[in-house]
């Protein structure tokens, strides 16, 4: 980001020679100079020098220039009626603004009028309603790095370092705080909330950040131990207690003085300068604590993101399990989804609530419709508190109020715990209900300065000044009359403008009939305007009235707004246990609606029973879907699958990882029966991928995720492997995919399902004692192949590749040369049997006629290097022996 962005230089070092307005743009520049300054003037935010060229590109808008007694300056400006769309542009475009508006009254200033920057609007401090492109959480993160000293560096730790990590959602008020002794898990970390920018400290590293997330440079002194604890301290307490490490105290520190920079300077009606008094919790919590769920696993169950096919998006996990009536059962949802439970008594308390919403069809329905006419007070609150909720925001914060009682009523026969309990926190604010009722008109307008906010009633004074208004309007309605009687003319008219206040218009041709207590106000081409010294007095005393009204008015509502943010900790309460009511009747609703089944949960390990199970996404989009079972135990827990491309492989395995998934998360689940035992997390290597930016191959970008679940994954942990190793050679990928087997199998213990054409690799069912085989059957008539996507014990006999590749559309030639090369090879019984046979077209160039010095073959290794593969014992090697072995083969063929 460029310094100063409102200036070529620093303009405030050249003060004497600039008028006081650009002085102040300047000086304002210099103090953000990692943001782009948009400057109120008038009715317009205003940008100059080389912002002003930047806003007039990317905004769309014309350049314009302003010329004073020192200069030309390029300008380029934004209505601030429509700001906030404008800004979206520009954040977009991957820049920080910064919103410095008019802080004093024109009429008020001896001189240039003081502006100050209100607030700093980044991509994670969002709070405004049109920023915010969606009901979701929008988190800055922080990220701090302790160091520690040898005798407390675990082994397992990447560098000896601790890192404490914050996120906060401005917006909301949700503050999450942990640490970790391993880069990989901040990635894990930051996988799971997404934040939408980060602020990092000294030494902390960048690169677990995602590419889209904005890394934004601060003030890094505020990463100290002792100011970030003070700043903690003055927000929740003694952060002894709630924190664990000082890398989370400094990230939380830090965090919190990011978020008051971005409210910028003191605003009338916000209390103290930047604080956020709406943050009431500070979340401390383990990792361990949650199912996780990396950054790939994310991806590849397409949980919230479905990566596109031909162009289309199909559905993800969370639409098919959204029923939810308001944003914050929506909110709640997605976190549900992002951290499965793994508590077993507060999973079974979430299933007890689910099952007795599904099984009561009305109290369902009744609170689903209530919770329709539930505003998103989480971020209501947040604008409260920060003084900038307009009478509407009160009004709707009203509304959800009035339901409260509705939803309690309707929850009077609940029996389980988990729905008693959230019957018993329902707090509707009986006394805030009865204050913005009271003082709040029904349907008040946006504005809150210009009157129309209060109700009747409410202040004594305020009624008095507004019947003054009215009876004073009502004289002056009345009066066009009366005068038109007194003095004769028909065409008479009363009139008010903004400039010359109230008039009595005559036509120039009725001048001769008006009255000597006239005074001229107004010349006109064709007609004259006049007031009289009782219309005078009754104006001043309109105005008079009129404004004291607004300026009570807007007391009278800033006290009020500030009864209500007194309150916030109580709202936020009520808006998680709504959040919560909500989730749990959306998944009461899906339950019922489309059969999904109480799954149960067991002591015994490594149990995965599911009879009927099926892909919850997959069959809302399909005619019919095969269900199937899988059984997975303590002396059956890796599975070795074979089958046909298309047969229905993955979609398999990911439906047994979203069964898991959504039962830690509290669902019923898509089977006719399941029964598990608690996973700590889930690893997917699902897909083809690659990292051309990055510099990383398909099969690079395999092995480096193969490698994170190596050394990660534990014996509660749920593997997923598909065709590891098919993007190498087939000799490399075949031994690495043993390997790998072997390794999950003797060392890890994890449940496993691995999905491979390698069908070498059933064989590992007789010498592994916990592998076991399944296969996808098919039926071949004669070229034609048919899928019954039908999971069944042992192996495949085929992959059918070749009939695949037919229905695909290859042309025949390819496909009828495939066969007879297959044909060949099958006749020799070894991946040789193609080559064996010349495994060449006729008049195709063979090795014989390949020139002296050649080697025999670009794609096989040479004799000995056969030999050296084939006396290897697969069954007693370990992963890093293969691997090593393999360097050493691929070196000898490079010599």
């Amino acid at each position: 980001m460029d310094a100063a962005l409102g200036a070529p230089e620093k303009m405030a070092d050249r003060a004497d020679e600039l008028t006081p307005m650009m002085r102040q743009y300047f000086e304002l520049c210099d103090a953000y100079d990692d943001s782009l300054v948009l400057f109120q003037v008038g009715d317009f935010y205003e940008a100059f020098c080389d912002a002003a060229e930047r806003v007039s590109r990317l905004c769309e808008i014309t350049l314009t220039k302003r010329e004073d007694s020192t200069g030309q300056y390029p300008m380029a400006g934004i209505p601030i009626d429509n700001a906030e769309s404008y800004i979206e542009t520009l954040l977009d475009a991957g820049y920080r603004v910064a919103v410095a508006d008019q802080v004093q009254e024109p009429e008020e200033a001896s001189g240039v009028v003081d502006r100050a920057v209100t607030r700093v609007v980044t991509p994670g401090t969002l709070t405004e309603d049109e920023l915010l492109r969606t009901d979701d959480n929008n988190f800055v993160a922080c990220l701090a790095s302790e160091g520690r000293s040898p005798s407390t560096s675990r082994p397992e730790s990447d560098d000896g370092e601790t890192y404490g990590l914050a996120l906060l959602d401005v917006s909301t008020g949700d503050f999450y705080a942990t640490s970790t002794d391993r880069q990989s898990a901040v990635a894990d970390e930051l996988g799971r909330f997404g934040p939408a920018e980060a602020v990092v400290g000294p030494d902390a590293p960048t690169e677990p950040f995602a590419d889209d997330c904005m890394v934004t440079p601060h003030d890094q002194s505020v990463f100290a131990v002792e100011p970030a604890r003070e700043l903690v301290e003055s927000y929740f307490g003694s952060p002894e207690g709630l924190l664990a490490t000082d890398a989370e105290i400094r990230a939380c520190g830090a965090l919190l003085d990011y978020a008051e920079y971005t409210r910028g300077g003191e605003s009338e009606g916000e209390g103290e300068r930047g604080r956020l008094d709406y943050l009431n919790h500070l979340t401390r919590y383990d990792p361990r604590e949650y199912m996780l769920l990396d950054a790939v696993a994310l991806e590849s169950l397409e949980l919230f993101e479905r990566r596109a096919v031909h162009g289309r998006a199909g559905a993800t996990l969370v639409e098919v399990l959204d029923e939810t009536a308001c944003a914050l059962g929506s909110r709640e949802l997605k976190d549900w989804l992002r951290r499965p439970l793994i508590e077993r008594d507060r999973i079974e308390a979430r299933h007890d609530a689910v099952g007795e919403l599904a099984g009561h069809v009305r109290t369902r329905e009744r609170l689903h419709d209530r919770l329709r006419d539930v505003y998103d007070i989480e971020r209501l609150i947040s604008r409260v508190s920060r003084g900038r909720a307009n009478a509407r925001d009160l009004r709707s914060l009203k509304a959800t109020l009035d339901v409260v009682p509705d939803i309690a009523e309707a929850m009077a026969d609940c029996d389980c715990g988990k729905l008693r309990a959230l019957r018993d926190d329902l707090d509707d604010l009986a006394e805030v209900r009865d204050l913005i009722g009271r003082a709040i008109r029904a349907e008040p307008p946006i504005e809150i300065t210009e009157g129309g906010v209060i109700a009747e009633g409410y202040s004594a004074e305020l009624d008095e000044l507004r019947e003054t208004e009215r009876s004073g309007k009502a004289w002056i309605d009345s009066l066009e009359a009366q005068e038109r009687e007194r003095t004769g003319i028909d065409s008479l008219k009363v009139g008010q403008n903004s400039v010359h206040g109230y008039y009595i218009e005559v036509t120039n041709a009725n001048l001769d009939a008006v009255p000597d207590d006239y005074t001229r106000r107004q010349t006109l081409k064709n007609s004259e305007r006049f007031y009289t010294p009782e219309l005078k007095a009754r104006e001043d005393e309109i105005i008079q009235a009129e404004q004291r009204a607004d300026d009570l008015e807007y007391r009278l509502f800033r006290e009020v707004r500030e009864t209500v943010a007194a309150e916030s900790e109580r709202v936020q309460a009520l808006a998680e246990t709504l959040a919560e009511l909500d989730v749990l009747v959306s998944l009461a609703t899906v339950a019922a609606k489309y059969d999904y089944a109480r799954p149960a949960f067991t002591d015994e390990s490594k149990v995965t029973r599911i009879d009927g199970g099926r892909h919850p996404v997959v069959e809302r989009t399909q005619a019919s879907f095969v269900p199937n079972d899988t059984h997975l135990d303590a002396d059956d827990f890796f599975a070795v699958i074979t089958g046909p491309n298309m047969s229905g492989k993955s979609t398999y395995m990911r439906q047994v990882a979203l069964i898991q998934l959504m039962a830690q998360a509290g669902s019923f689940v898509p089977a006719a029966d399941a029964e598990l035992s608690l996973v700590d997390r889930v690893f997917t290597r699902v897909g083809a991928s690659d990292d051309i930016a990055g510099g990383k191959s398909t099969f690079m970008v395999e092995m480096t995720e193969l490698a994170d679940i190596l050394a990660d994954a534990t014996d509660r942990s749920l593997v997923l492997l598909d065709e590891v190793g098919r993007g190498t050679s087939t000799t490399d990928g075949l031994a690495i995919a043993r390997a790998v087997t072997e390794y999950v199998h003797d060392e890890l213990g994890s449940r496993t399902l691995f999905a491979t054409h390698h069908h070498e690799l059933t064989d590992a069912a007789d010498a592994l004692a916990g592998v076991f085989n399944l296969h996808f059957a098919a039926d071949q008539r004669e070229t034609e192949v048919s899928f019954d996507h039908d999971v069944r014990p042992g192996p495949a006999a085929a992959s059918y590749g070749v009939e695949v590749a037919s229905e695909a559309g290859v042309p025949d030639a390819v496909v009828e040369r495939s066969r007879e090369l297959l044909d060949a090879g099958d006749s020799s019984d070894t991946y040789e049997g193609i080559n064996a046979t010349n495994g060449h077209r006729p008049g195709a160039k063979t090795n014989e006629d390949a020139p002296a010095g050649d080697a025999t073959n670009g794609d096989e290794p040479d004799a000995d290097l056969a030999v050296t593969i084939r006396e290897q014992n697969l069954a007693t090697t370990t992963p890093m022996e293969a691997l090593t072995l393999l360097q050493e083969l691929q070196a000898e063929l490079e010599e």
